[in-house]
């Protein structure tokens, strides 16, 4: 990534301009998403304190246009556990080994079951995100061989008509021709109180989340990879390290006519 010299500030859109664009592109970027068939890949892994792996799960999905918008179907599943020091395959999501499985519930929640795989509240650029957070320009460089805004975003502690309060903070890269995120990195802008961690024995470290886009030929831009990885300990005994990594691709535009003749589900 090659640094360039600032432009004059003159130059430079205000910061709810450009963040105002963005949203609305956020919300055309949906629609257009629809016209594509696309692969996606979903891997999640939880590790032991020692390293170990405990579980594993690999999902692939082929996500297509349909009547209702899109539809997303799994068309491979692999799972993996640690069983007295062995691993065991399993062939099902939601698979539990025990009674009270904590690694089943925690990779089942990070398997995210949305068309594009992405758990948007982690990255605040829509509309209604933004009402939770304030907004800072930080410079503009050459990424990848476009120009883009570097803008930091931290919560605002403003609730939401639902009550819900921003929790990230981080810098998003946006593409000052498009107004579209390029990049976006998030962490956690607060810590579990410590009377938390001292009764229930609950710490989260290193909780932080990136997300890449790709643009299509016809200037669609495409969430194309999403990871992360953190600590979780919980209730004294647990520990895991759990890492996120997700990939669309094979990205293919299409007409929602000529979907549709091959997209109904079947009775």
């Amino acid at each position: 990534m090659a640094l360039t010299a600032l432009p004059a500030l003159a130059q430079i859109p205000p910061i709810d301009e450009i963040m105002a664009r963005v949203a609305a592109n956020q919300a055309k970027s949906v629609e257009a998403r629809k016209h594509y068939v696309y692969e996606q890949e979903q891997l999640v892994r939880l590790h032991r304190s020692n390293g170990k792996l405990a579980r594993e799960e690999k999902r692939q999905y082929s996500v297509t246009p349909n009547a209702r918008g899109e539809r997303k179907r799994m068309t491979s599943f692999e799972g993996r556990y640690d069983d007295h020091g062995k691993l065991a395959s399993y062939y099902r999501p939601g698979f539990e080994k025990k009674s009270i499985d904590i690694d089943a519930g925690l990779v089942t929640a990070f398997a995210d079951d949305s068309s594009d795989g992405i758990p948007h509240d982690l990255f605040p650029l829509t509309a209604r995100e933004q009402l939770q957070y304030s907004y800072k320009m930080v410079g503009s460089e050459t990424y990848h061989g476009r120009t883009v805004y570097r803008i930091s975003f931290r919560p605002n502690h403003h609730r939401d008509k639902d009550g819900d309060q921003g929790s990230w903070k981080g810098e998003a890269l946006i593409d000052a021709a498009e107004f579209q995120p390029v990049q976006i990195t998030t962490d956690l802008a607060w810590d579990i109180p410590f009377a938390v961690r001292t009764v229930l024995g609950t710490n989260v470290r290193g909780v932080g989340f990136t997300l890449s886009y790709e643009r299509m030929a016809d200037g669609v831009w495409f969430p194309a990879s999403f990871g992360g990885e953190f600590e979780v300990r919980a209730v004294f005994f647990y520990k895991r390290t759990i890492s996120v990594n997700l990939k669309n691709r094979d990205f293919r535009r299409t007409d929602v006519v000529s979907t549709l003749a091959f997209d109904v589900d079947k009775q």
